[in-house]
């Protein structure tokens, strides 16, 4: 009785072919977890710059808020001069004034604008995060 030996080395080619295909699947696993871990990173820093450009802005709200007569408000009364270093964010505020007339009386509409980034980066770097807030105020 002979017996076939057609199917010699089947089971090597087999266990290659599978040896491929899982390490295929583990580098996409690796590259998937990266870039969530990346994208969370991120989320989190622009969290962070968000409640950075926010005190910022209710730090203009206070200077604003602190001057007892109105009519000396001016741009440089509610605006950083330089840039107001929080944690890793560099925050500057600026602001307009803008007056006007209501039943004779003069108001006043005050513009305020915060913009939060980071200090180590620029703009298109992976590592870089900038948020920006605005609000208006009658005083």
């Amino acid at each position: 009785m002979r017996t076939s030996n057609h199917q010699q080395g089947f089971a090597a080619v087999a266990a290659v072919f599978l040896i491929v295909i899982l390490a295929a699947l583990g580098a996409f696993m690796l590259t998937f977890s990266n870039t969530q871990q990346m994208t969370s990173a991120q989320d989190l820093q622009g969290t962070r710059a968000y409640w950075a450009a926010r005190a910022g802005l209710e730090w203009g709200i206070g200077k604003v808020s602190a001057v007892s007569d109105p009519s000396t408000l001016s741009a440089t009364t509610c605006s950083t001069s330089s840039a107001i270093v929080l944690d890793s964010f560099s925050v500057n505020v600026t602001c307009s004034v803008t007056p006007y007339g209501e039943a004779g009386a003069t108001k006043y509409i005050l513009q305020f604008r915060s913009v939060a980034s980071t200090t180590g980066g620029s703009v298109g770097s992976i590592g870089y995060t900038e948020r920006s807030i605005s609000a208006s105020m009658e005083r």
